[in-house]
Order: structure tokens, then sequence, then C-alpha cells
């Protein structure tokens, strides 16, 4: 079941809604922004911004971020190869993106290491088997081949083996405009790519309040091919936020808002969502904290700021056990559960995401496949209607009657109970002789084998393929330094 929660779980008043606005507002134009490329100070100067052009300072006056909010969209499609799996994003719906470029995985065999091209193939085959995923991005980062450029190889390979629609990065703007070219190969050309695009952009903003020349670059080329863009902020509270969760989501809200105001400056009504990655900070070992009671509060509270200005929010989740064990079940579901229930529109980072956002796991996806379901079911809610309220149902059974043979319990068993994949329900004997005791751990391994095994999604033709794959080689080589 996909929930579609407009908002059930809201940890502000209206009044604190209105205050941190305020404060919004007062960063963007006392404080402002450090813009790190020409181009886009001149864009903000001659769009009545006051830019200080030696230091890179630009402050957004408050009715230039209103003319923005304005003309960005509150709906649009993301497309997929499949049209069939074509994402329609609004403010209610609620659907999940795959992990986020780990440098290391937990193989099946219990092997702590390195991530290699073909753990970056095999993971994205596993996410597209998986019923509660919806959109894909890069697992992990390929250790085994060279670093400039990958992300071409990171395009090539993934849309070799899903029909998903790609949440893609980059190392510049150079990376927007190659990988637009790449997506032609599927698309059959330039216009088809304009006007549905089968990839999005990610634009990762530095806290406090600076966006790279790299970044502005990318949110630049993404503006002119018309390609969504994810404007994704991400403080650590204590490090580079305000300790106070208010505070992180003032920063972090001001960041994405200033990078949303040049997108609409560049391109009116381009598709922009609002999205985070911020969480805590260990202050003993300097680590950022993916899951903590704090990092909820402070997702749920950015949904419904972006809720607060109409534009749909992206949310990471993320696991900080070293292992798929009860650390990492309670984690994801304190993530799962709540973001859900909240209206986190993305949930960012959803499948098999370890240790600090560092490693990959197998099984650990398979298992966050079982909890997603779980949370989908207790946000989709209870349906109340003159028949599920079921009056003649209790008039048949009557006191002390049972409802097994009713047809109504027949026909409405799967709609109204959710039935698990991996989670057992039987009693010692039976577990002991039908799952010969294994625990999840155990049965999720088991299931990504057999995924992996059987689960082959062909996206593409064989001539389109082996071209894509030769021409991300090909631009990857180009982007190496001294090739």
């Amino acid at each position: 079941m996909r929930p579609n929660v407009p908002h059930l779980l809201e940890f502000l008043t209206n009044e604190q809604a209105i205050m941190v606005h305020q404060s919004v507002l007062q960063v963007l134009d006392e404080v402002g922004v450090r813009v790190e490329w020409r181009p886009a100070l001149d864009v903000f100067s001659e769009n009545h911004c006051h830019v200080d052009f030696n230091s890179g300072i630009v402050r957004i006056p408050p009715n230039v971020l209103e003319q923005a909010l304005k003309t960005c969209p509150q709906e649009f499609t993301l497309h997929a190869p499949d049209p069939q799996k074509n994402i329609h994003v609004t403010l209610d719906d609620v659907y999940t993106i795959a992990g986020s470029s780990a440098l290391n995985v937990l193989d099946l065999d219990g092997i702590h290491r390195p991530a290699t091209l073909q753990d970056l193939s095999d993971l994205t085959r596993l996410i597209d088997g998986l019923e509660m995923a919806n959109i894909m991005h890069a697992m992990v980062i390929p250790q085994d081949i060279p670093q400039p450029g990958i992300d071409r190889v990171l395009f090539s390979t993934i849309l070799r083996n899903t029909t998903r629609h790609y949440y893609s990065q980059g190392q510049g703007g150079s990376s927007v405009r190659d990988q637009v070219e790449l997506a032609k190969i599927i698309q059959g050309g330039s216009q088809n790519v304009i006007d549905h695009p089968v990839f999005s952009f990610v634009i990762c903003l530095n806290s406090p309040l600076v966006h790279s020349a790299e970044r502005v670059q990318e949110m630049m080329e993404c503006a002119r091919y018309n390609i969504p863009v994810w404007l994704e902020a991400t403080n650590m509270m204590g490090a580079t936020g305000p300790i106070s969760i208010a505070g992180a989501l003032v920063e972090h809200s001001a960041n994405v808002l200033a990078s949303l105001t040049l997108m609409q400056l560049l391109n009116p009504g381009h598709p922009c969502v609002f999205s985070i990655a911020s969480g805590g900070f260990n202050m003993r070992s300097g680590a950022y904290v993916a899951s903590s009671p704090e990092s909820v509060l402070l997702h749920c509270a950015t949904a419904q700021m972006a809720r607060f200005y109409r534009l749909p929010f992206q949310g990471c989740s993320g696991i900080d056990s070293c292992l798929p064990d009860a650390q990492a079940g309670y984690e994801r579901a304190m993530q799962a559960i709540p973001f859900s229930l909240a209206g986190v529109n993305f949930i960012h980072l959803a499948f098999g995401m370890m240790g600090q956002l560092l490693t990959s796991s197998y099984e650990q996806a398979v298992i966050d496949n079982e909890i997603f379901a779980a949370a989908f079911r207790i946000a989709a809610g209870i349906r109340v209607t003159p028949e599920t309220l079921s009056v003649d149902q209790i008039k048949n059974a009557g006191p002390g009657g049972q409802f097994l043979n009713q047809k109504f319990t027949q026909s409405n068993y799967r709609a109204e109970h959710w039935q698990p994949r991996l989670t057992t329900r039987m009693g010692w004997n039976e577990f002991q002789r039908d799952q010969m005791g294994q625990d999840m751990r155990q049965r999720a391994n088991d299931a990504a084998r057999r995924l992996l095994k059987e689960h082959h999604p062909q996206p593409l033709d064989m001539n389109q393929s082996r071209e894509l794959e030769r021409l991300a080689w090909e631009m990857q080589k180009k982007a190496i330094p001294g090739s």
C-alpha cells in the first residue's frame, strides 16, 4: 500500500511554523549565502538581490523569494525508461529512493570490503526487484575504477540494470551535459530528454549557507536542459549547523530556498524538490549521525515547512549500525514510520545504507524493504466505509460467533491486513522446521541471493546498452586529468 498522507504527524504548531519562516527570511535577507560562481552572482544581481561581488555573498529580499515560490511547481512527473514506473510528484504521496554512494559493501558472504563496479550492477538489480523501491540512486561508488568522471559510469551501469527513474549526481556542469548525451541514447534525441528526462540531478549544498562553484554550475546546466533537481542541504547539528533542532531547521531551509530562488530565476517553473540530508554530530568521534531521535524530529519538521512553502520534500534516512542487527532494525523503523506519517514525499537512502552511510548491505536492503512495507501500511490508515464497519458481518456472527467463514473475511483479508515476506509468525517448533531456526539476517541473505539469481531487468536493447557503456567509458576517460 502506498500512503497518501497530507499531514498526519506534525511537531510544529502553526505559530511555530511562522516563527521558523520569519527566521528563514531574516537569514536570507541579513546573512545571505555565499555563491562561488560569478555567472550566478550576475543572475542574482540582475533580479534585485543584494550581491557583494568581492565576497560572493548574496542577500535575498523576501519579495524575490516569494516570487520564486510562486513559479516553482507543486506537481510534475519524474519519467522512467518504463513509463509504467513514472513518478507523479505531489505534496501528498510518499515514495522511496535507493541508497546513496557508499564506499564499501557488506557482501553476502559477510565480508566488509571496498565496493566494486560489479557491486553497483548487482545492488541496482537487487533494488530494482524490491517492491517498495520507486527511484534508483547509486548504491555504491565503485572503488576499483578511477574516480574522476565516475558519474558517467554510474549513469551507464545503473540505467542498464533498472527500468526506474534515476536520481543522478555529478562533478560539475560538464557532468550534466554528458549525462544528457547519454540519455539521448536511451530516449532517442535531445528534445525527448528535455521534455521527459529519465533522470534528475541532486545538488548537494554545503552548510552553513555555501553554494560551491561545481554545484552552481550543475544548477545552471540543469536549468538549461530542464532536468529536475533535488536541492539538498546537509548540516550536522552542532558542527555545520546550530545545535538546536529549530536552528538547524532554519539553516538548511534558508540554504535550500536560496538555491530554489536561483533555479526559478534561471528557468521559471523548473521542477525542484526541497531536500535535506541533515543529521546529528558525534562529538566524540566527529562522525555524522544518520539515525537519532533528533534527526527524526528535524526531518519531520522540515517536511512540515516544505508543505508550508507548497514544495515537494525529500528527507534522508540511513542506519548507524554496522551490521544488519537489532540496532539496524529499530533505527530503520524509527525513521520509516514517522517519515511516512509526516508526509516526507521522498524517503531517500531507504535501502541498505549503514555505518554512517559509508556501507551498503545486501541483506539490510532486503530487510529495509520489509520494514517500509509495514510502515507504509500504517501510514495508509484505516478504511472507514459502511462496508468496512461490518455491522452486517457482526449481525451474521452474533454473540459468541466467528467470522472465518464469511465471504467478507475471505475477500478483504489481503486488502485489510499486510502480508509480510520476510517476517516469521509461527511457534517455536514450526519455526525450527520451516525456517531451520534462521534469524532475519539469514533469511534476508537467502532472499537476496534468490533475487539476484532470478531478477534480470532488460531496460535497453543490446545496441543501446553497448553504445551507452562505450560512450560512458569514453566520457570518463576524457574527465581524467592528463588523459
